[in-house]
Order: C-alpha cells, then sequence, then structure tokens
C-alpha cells in the first residue's frame, strides 16, 4: 500500500541568518511567521503586511533585498507511528537553490527551480522532527557561477544563464525584477509497504485504424516477488507480469478504432482515462489519441514549418504565453481556465510556452487538451549565451528528461523547442568576441535537448531554436525557411513593414500598448498621471518604449499629448498593428503556415505587447486578434501594384459564395462595385485580383468587401491622419437589460473603430465588441456587463466611448 500524504500546511518563514544587514528591522522582528506551500518568500511577505506590493507605483525598487538574503521554510514531520518509518518526501518544485534537512542533518541539495525531486527520510517512531528547506539567494548562486565560468553575452544585466531558475524573475522587457525563492510547488510526505510507481511514460499515437498506447513504467524500488502490472485505456486492459528485482516493465494497451483527438475548429477532443496499476499503487491521466509531426521537407521555396496533425496541415494562429504572475502560485486553476478561454475567444488554437518562463503546471496543459489548443513548448532558454558546464549541463539533461516525461500524457502538446533566440544572438547580437572557443549553449539544443526528447518520448517533434533555419549554414531568421521573428518593425519601422515579408512561419512580433485604464490607474498614483510621469515610466520597460509608441502612432495619428487621448490611441494602434500583420501573413497561405502573436498574457500591470493585461482585463488589441483569427477571413491586401481580395479557410470544409467588393465615398455612396464567385479549399485560401476601377480611388474614398456568409474587409486608401474625417455621428442608445446594458448605435456618418471603455465606469465593465466599424446607416448593438445601474449613460459619450474619429477630427 502507498500512502501519499500532502504536506502544504504547518510551514513557518524565517531567514537563515538573522542578522542579515539588507533586511529591514520591521521585518526581521516580525519574523518568523506563517508560510503558505506551495508559495514564494515574497507572497508570505505580502500576506503578512511586511511588504508594499511589488505591482504598485515604483514599490519593485525598494524590495530587491529579498532576493539576495538566504530563506528558511520549516514544518514538523509526523511519527510514523504504526506505518513504515522509511518515507519519501517528494518535491515537486523548489525555487531554486534549496538545501532539505530534518532536525539539522542534511538529506539533499537542489540547484533546479525546474525539477522534480524525491529525497529518502526516516521518520522518528515517535514524536515529531523538523523539516526544514533553505533557500540560498539564487543572485548571489548566479553571480557565483558567473565569476568561476566566466562571464557570457546576456540581453538583461542578470547571471540567470547560470543556474536553472525562471529567467524572468531577473527582470525583462515586460517585467519587473522580483527573484523568488520558495517551495513552489506541492511537497507529498510519501510512505509505501509494497511496490511504488515513481514514473509513467505513455507513449500514445495512431496506427492505421488502431489507438495505442505504451506505457514506459519504473518503480521506485525493485519488486520483492512477482506482480502484475495492469493498464486500462477507456475500455481496454492489458497486464504483464514482472519478476522479482525487475524495477522497469513496459505494457501496450490498444483501442480499436479511437476517437481521435483534434486541434480546436478541426474536430473534436475525446479524452480517454488511462490507469497504471500495481498491487496497492496506482498512476491515472487522461490522454488523447492523435498523430503529430512537423514538416521541415525543403521545397522550391526554401524550407516549411508546419504541423501537421492526423495527416491534416494546421493552420496556426497562436499567441505566445509568458508566466500569468511573477509569483506562479497565485495563478489557480481557475485563473488559468480564464486565461485559455480568452485566448480561445481570440481564435487562437496554440500557445507557445516561452523559454524565459517555467514549464507549466499539468492544470494548464489539461485546459489545453479539454479544449482543443495546441502547445509549443519551448525548453527553458531564452535571450543569452549559456555555459555548458558540467555542473549545468547535467541539470540541463535531467531537467529535459524529467519535463518530457511529466508532459507526455497531455495530447495538446506537440513540439519541443530548444531555445528562444538564443542561436540568432549568435548570429547577430555581436556575442562572438566575448564568447571565444567557449561554448555558449549549441550543445544543448543540437545534441542534449534532442537526445532528451527522442530518448524518452518519441512521438513529438523537436525544433532546435526559434528562431531557427534549419542548419546553421544558414541565417537562423531567414524568412525562406523555418519560424522567423519580426522585430525590426517594432523596434525601426511602421508597422506596415509587415507586409514587406512572406516568413514560411512568424514564431513571434508584435506591437506595444498601455494596459487598460483601469488597471493603469489601479496601479499608479503619480499626480498628474502623465505618459512621462515617474511611474508610467517605471511600469515600461522596453529600451524607449515610449518613444517606439509615440513613432510608431506618427504615422497613422496625431501624437496626443492628453492622456486620455494617448492611452486611447496607443491601445489602437497596436490593435491596428498587430491585426494588419495576422492578416497579411495568413493570406500568403500556404507558404506562410501560421502566425503566434507576441504576447497573450502579462504578469503584472505594464505597457506591453499583451493582449490581456496582468489584471486578465482585454486590450483592444484582443478584439483585433478575434477578428483576425476568424476561421473564415476576408482581407485585403497588396499585391504588386494593385489590391487583391484573398478568402481564407481554416475548417475543415470548403468555403465557397458570392462576394460584393463596393468602393464608396465617406458619405456612403457607391462609386463602383465589383461581384464575383469564390472557393477556398479546406484550410486553404484564394487570391482574388481586384479591378482598376476599384481600387484606383478619386478622392476620400475606401473599399468595402461582403460575403453572402457575413464576413466583411475593410480598406482605406490613406492614412487616418491624413484621411478627411468628420466627428462621429451616432444616435446611441442604452437600455438596461437585467445585470447588462445593451449599447444600439446607429451610424450617420463612417464611424470607424469604436471602442466602449466600460472598466473606466466600473474596472469589472467590459463590453462583448470592440473596433467596430459602421458605415453611414448602419446600425450595431453591443451588450456590456458590469455596468452599476444608474450609470448607463456614461457609455454614450467620451472617455468611455471612442473612435478613431475623434482622434482625427476631435468630438
Amino acid at each position: 500500500m502507498t500512502i501519499r500524504a500532502d504536506l502544504s500546511d504547518g510551514w513557518v518563514l524565517r531567514l537563515a541568518e538573522p542578522d542579515a544587514p539588507a533586511v529591514p528591522a520591521t521585518v526581521r522582528a516580525a519574523l518568523p511567521i506563517p508560510a503558505t506551500v506551495p508559495g514564494t518568500v515574497h507572497t508570505d511577505l505580502l500576506a503578512a503586511g511586511l511588504i508594499p506590493d511589488p505591482y504598485l507605483d515604483r514599490n519593485e525598487l525598494t524590495l530587491d533585498w529579498i532576493g539576495r538574503v538566504a530563506w528558511v521554510y520549516e514544518r514538523d514531520l509526523p511519527a510514523a507511528g504504526d506505518g513504515p518509518a522509511d518515507a519519501v518526501l517528494a518535491f515537486e518544485g523548489l525555487d531554486t537553490v534549496a538545501t532539505v534537512s530534518v532536525d539539522g542533518t542534511v538529506l539533499a541539495r537542489a540547484e533546479n527551480m525546474h525539477r522534480r525531486y524525491e529525497v529518502p527520510v526516516r521518520l522518528p517512531t515517535s514524536g515529531t522532527s523538523r523539516l526544514a528547506v533553505r533557500f540560498d539567494s539564487a543572485w548571489e548562486f548566479g553571480e557565483a557561477e558567473r565569476d568561476r565560468i566566466g562571464a557570457l553575452p546576456n540581453q538583461y544585466p542578470a547571471p540567470f544563464n547560470f543556474l536553472r531558475k525562471m529567467a524572468c524573475n531577473f527582470g525583462w522587457d515586460w517585467g519587473p525584477t522580483l527573484v523568488t525563492a520558495g517551495i513552489w510547488r506541492p511537497v507529498t510526505l510519501i510512505r509505501a509497504t509494497g511496490p511504488r510507481i515513481s514514473e509513467v511514460r505513455p507513449r500514445v499515437t495512431v496506427e492505421g485504424r488502431r489507438g495505442v498506447a505504451t506505457f514506459d513504467v519504473t518503480l521506485a524500488a525493485p519488486a520483492r516477488e512477482a506482480i502484475e502490472l495492469t493498464a486500462t485505456v477507456g475500455e481496454a486492459v492489458a497486464t504483464i507480469g514482472m519478476g522479482p528485482g525487475t524495477t522497469s516493465a513496459t505494457v501496450t494497451v490498444t483501442v480499436d478504432d479511437p476517437d481521435l483527438w483534434w486541434p480546436r475548429g478541426l474536430g473534436p477532443q475525446p479524452l480517454y482515462a488511462a490507469t497504471v496499476r500495481v498491487p496497492g499503487d496506482e498512476w491515472q491521466a487522461r490522454i488523447g489519441f492523435r498523430t503529430v509531426r512537423l514538416d521541415t521537407e525543403e521545397d522550391p521555396e526554401g524550407t516549411p514549418f508546419t504541423l501537421i496533425v492526423n495527416g491534416l496541415p494546421v493552420p496556426v494562429r497562436g499567441a505566445n504565453w509568458i508566466p500569468d504572475d511573477c509569483f506562479p502560485t497565485r495563478v489557480t486553476p481557475e485563473r488559468l481556465h480564464t486565461r485559455i478561454d480568452q485566448a480561445v475567444d481570440a481564435g487562437i488554437n496554440l500557445l507557445r510556452i516561452w523559454g524565459g518562463g517555467v514549464y507549466e503546471s499539468h492544470e494548464f496543459y489539461a485546459a489545453c487538451d479539454e479544449r482543443g489548443v495546441l502547445v509549443w513548448q519551448d525548453f527553458l532558454f531564452a535571450c543569452a549565451a549559456y555555459p555548458e558546464d558540467e555542473r549545468l549541463a547535467a541539470e540541463v539533461d535531467a531537467e529535459a528528461r524529467d519535463n518530457v516525461a511529466r508532459l507526455m500524457p497531455h495530447p495538446s502538446l506537440v513540439l519541443w523547442n530548444g531555445n528562444n533566440e538564443n542561436i540568432w544572438g549568435w548570429f547577430d547580437w555581436d556575442w562572438r568576441d566575448s564568447v571565444g572557443d567557449r561554448t555558449w549553449g549549441l550543445g544543448y539544443y543540437l545534441d542534449v535537448l534532442p537526445r532528451a526528447v527522442r530518448e524518452t518520448d518519441p512521438t513529438r517533434p523537436y525544433w532546435p531554436g526559434s528562431p531557427y533555419s534549419g542548419s546553421m549554414e544558414r541565417h537562423p531568421n531567414d524568412q525562406d525557411h523555418g519560424p522567423m521573428h519580426v522585430w525590426d518593425v517594432w523596434n525601426t519601422a511602421d508597422y506596415t513593414v509587415y507586409r514587406d515579408y512572406r516568413p514560411r512561419f512568424v514564431a513571434e512580433f508584435g506591437w506595444q500598448a498601455p494596459p487598460t485604464w483601469s488597471t493603469l490607474t489601479e496601479a499608479l498614483h503619480d499626480d498628474p498621471l502623465t505618459p512621462t510621469s515617474p511611474g508610467m515610466l517605471h511600469h515600461q520597460k522596453a529600451t524607449d518604449g515610449n518613444g517606439k509608441l509615440e513613432r510608431g502612432l506618427a504615422p497613422h495619428f496625431p501624437v496626443p499629448t492628453d492622456l486620455t487621448d494617448w492611452h486611447f490611441a496607443t491601445q489602437l494602434n497596436q490593435a491596428r498593428a498587430v491585426g494588419l500583420g495576422i492578416r497579411h501573413y495568413r493570406s500568403l497561405r500556404p507558404r506562410c503556415s501560421g502566425t503566434i502573436v507576441w504576447q497573450l498574457n502579462d504578469c503584472w500591470p505594464v505597457t506591453s505587447w499583451a493582449a490581456v493585461d496582468g489584471q486578465g482585463r482585454k486590450k483592444p488589441m484582443w478584439y483585433a486578434l478575434r477578428a483576425a483569427h476568424a476561421e473564415r477571413l476576408l482581407t485585403i491586401e497588396p499585391r504588386g501594384d494593385g489590391l487583391a481580395l484573398v478568402a481564407v479557410n481554416d475548417t475543415p470544409a470548403a468555403w465557397r459564395g458570392p462576394v460584393t467588393v463596393r468602393r464608396l465615398s465617406f458619405d456612403g455612396a457607391v462609386l463602383a462595385e465589383h461581384r464575383t464567385r469564390f472557393a477556398a479549399d479546406r484550410v486553404g485560401a484564394v487570391t482574388m485580383p481586384l479591378p482598376g476601377e476599384l481600387t484606383a480611388p478619386a478622392g476620400a474614398e475606401f473599399l468595402v468587401a461582403d460575403a453572402e456568409s457575413g464576413e466583411r474587409a475593410l480598406w482605406f486608401f490613406a492614412e487616418d491622419r491624413d484621411l478627411p474625417y468628420q466627428p462621429a455621428d451616432l444616435d446611441a442608445q442604452a437600455t438596461r437589460d437585467g445585470a447588462d446594458v445593451v449599447l444600439t448605435l446607429t451610424a450617420r456618418s463612417l464611424v470607424r473603430d469604436l471602442c466602449v471603455f466600460a472598466d473606466r465606469i466600473d474596472p469589472a465593465a467590459e463590453a462583448d465588441d470592440c473596433l467596430v466599424t459602421l458605415l453611414p446607416g448602419e446600425r450595431q448593438t453591443l451588450r456590456v456587463r458590469g455596468v452599476p445601474p444608474g450609470r448607463e449613460g456614461e457609455l454614450l459619450a467620451g472617455p468611455v466611448l471612442r473612435t478613431a474619429n475623434d482622434l482625427v477630427a476631435g468630438g
């Protein structure tokens, strides 16, 4: 019999060195304090009222000391009683440089936030013993390793590349420097009187009309006698024997005609209950039957990068995922479900877990399994040269094998990627002189990691890096080969330059904007609050971020000086930029097989590239994602010297029908019209050049393309700042409908990109649509939730109701 006891209660937190000079006297006097496990030192100190909220104003700057001192978590262990005295402490996550001891005797040392550890312990027959986990400073450990090995290039001034810890804890261009410590994942006390399962690796695939689940099973200790090992998948069962002294076995279960697991939009997501049993212990998971491969066979245009699931190329509409909080233990399963639902509602079918964060929890992947959201998982290397020193290399190999095995049950996980931008850094970021003849991580990406994947889970593809072109003989960011990152647009150019690229796959591109108004004003208390006030600048972590925002805005709108207009204009510009990029790249199908925008989420209140801000509120960019990710998309795109209408079909059924394209004046008069029919194959696209009478405007005109099935595309021949907008002329009515308010909007003029910022009324308020463009005479209804009774009228005017017209023509 195996008994597992959760050890989440009864912990206290204290200083390892009570006289550490960096610690404020008020904190030192209050310690020890109750501790939460799983948790972190920062959140425990915050819960005890000993530190201010690090997310507010510039409090981050006063809390650097937390990551530079040593801490101890302690609790009592129970007596063995009538049970076995020999037990195991199973730590699912120790952050990061940890020493585990009982009654002062050291049992284990750990140096890796991203691994699981099992620590043998002997329980007293009576009374209690004291379990202590000491966490030394990750800062000091990283700095000491850097001194020992020698400095290596790094995009940020911190030693995160010298230890295995969440890199973005040390600060990023969207995140604060909050170097954590703590027992950040559950800890369990395990006692067994018989065989115990320590690991199960399910290799799940499809062979013809059969689903095949092969379970590689490892026991914690050699079997003392002959035992039976039984595996069950749904109603199918297989049993084998294990002889005395054996520690591992493989059992295969076959399921006839399984229901296949599909990415969302291409089919259902059936999951099968899987169980592996030995006498007195069992392992459980949910698995899905599907095949996956990555097509990187060179073709006449270069090297594709196409995910193929169940034999069907998947058109990727993705977003990059960063840790949803600087303190991951605050990310509850409910919060994960909300965030992944926001991704699904924005038309996203793949999340790329970025390499400067963490391998996410089972709850994350399970939510993706249920919703059909594919997961691209980076190994955790980002934006730096990493030493291949023996000490670190051993950690990297163990970490890779541990996490590949841990995540094998999840059908949503379809790709392992070696690193984020490190190979690009070797080529373009002036690393070579400082690295010299030393290692810098390439051995991990081309040898250690692919070998770990191949030997642990050969059912999933591996790719060495993003960006990477398939060979060190080619530039890693070559748009003709593999995945590329498009960052020169944000850094140095106007967003219309996205159209200059014809990539095979885009794994990162994005544009910044501030968070929602309520998130901004909850976090910052500058008086006055301006785009350049101290708190605003502190919550803008990108180099020259505000300068890039304004330079990116200037070609499209007059740059406002008023904060309210600046906030709206920069959010609108972000939405426009990202929407344009996605539509362009999708219109290149089949050459371009997918996009992964940077980024879905934020970890704190900050000006960033996110669609959903640090409080979980949707920026206008989220609505732009939803529109640009439509499974059936119409878009008007430049082609040669003219324009073309492109119909992109991401569904498993053909899309065909009539479409009408009109050239209109700003007052709604039809100046030219073209009718045609189109047929877009399943998971395909069709391009239709538009005739010259539509694409040669004589004045203030624009194009509208309407498919009979309801899809619409717009094209304006000039930038907003050069268009003769009139102030938005709207008949707007607000009607209470239970807890919601229904806005009925009728346009008497062209109204472009109407937004309702309901959170300005109440932080919980939200409209169901945004970026709505109405032609003269058109009507739209919006449903707004969360508006307190009596405040409905505030929805009918600025600063809640805004349009692009306002930024040019006033109103």
